[in-house]
């Protein structure tokens, strides 16, 4: 069974920290690369970070550069996603998603057809 197993979400105030992850199983998520998307209230969902298949190569949007460090850990039987999001500002507040992408390097022109496999989503929330 495929499972994508988002976690870490919370409340916390601006300029704080917080570390999500997402728990990948049930097919060779290490083959893929990986990447997070957030959506807001009446918002489209757009990418934030994503990670090569073997964590040598990295995305970030402009709006989380220098704030967010994506990272990946491919266990055996289990692919674990990391973001690390510093200095979380109110405009963060989303769902935070994880998702794999159809090959083993996303580039920066992808779109969220390109990505078969989803989680539920944490949901974030930064108070001013």
């Amino acid at each position: 069974q495929v499972q994508l197993v988002e976690s870490g979400g919370g409340l916390v105030h601006t300029g704080e920290s917080l570390r999500l992850s997402c728990a990948a199983s049930g097919r060779p998520f290490s083959n893929y690369a990986m990447d997070w998307f957030r959506q807001a209230p009446g918002k489209e969902r757009e990418r934030v970070a994503g990670v090569s298949y073997n964590g040598g190569s990295t995305y970030y949007a402009d709006f989380v550069k220098g704030r967010f460090t994506v990272s990946r850990d491919n266990a055996k039987g289990t692919v674990y996603l990391h973001l690390q999001m510093n200095n979380l500002q109110p405009e963060d507040t989303a769902i935070y998603y994880c998702a794999q992408f159809k090959g083993p390097y996303s580039p920066s022109s992808s779109v969220r057809s390109e990505y078969p496999y989803w989680g539920q989503g944490t949901q974030v929330t930064v108070s001013s």
